[in-house]
């Protein structure tokens, strides 16, 4: 899927993945993507809340073993 930024958060657990995530998407502009790789299991849990939260949209999920992936959306204005 085609995204604008990469944050890579593999080996980060718990908040740092999601305290990374914020800072990343301060970044982009509205509209544009970031795809997240990580490999901590809670961030199946607190990256769609994030999202939900901060009214950014969650385009995407996968799961190749240990490893996560996520396409975000920035939300606009």
């Amino acid at each position: 899927m085609e995204h604008q930024a990469l944050l890579d958060a593999t080996d980060l657990l718990c908040p740092e993945p999601v305290m990374m995530l914020h800072v990343e998407m301060r970044k982009l502009a509205a509209k544009e993507v970031l795809k997240v790789i990580a490999t901590d299991p809670s961030t199946t849990r607190d990256i769609p809340k994030f999202c939900q939260f901060l009214g950014h949209k969650l385009i995407q999920q996968d799961q190749e073993g240990d490893i996560y992936y996520y396409w975000i959306e920035k939300k606009e204005g």
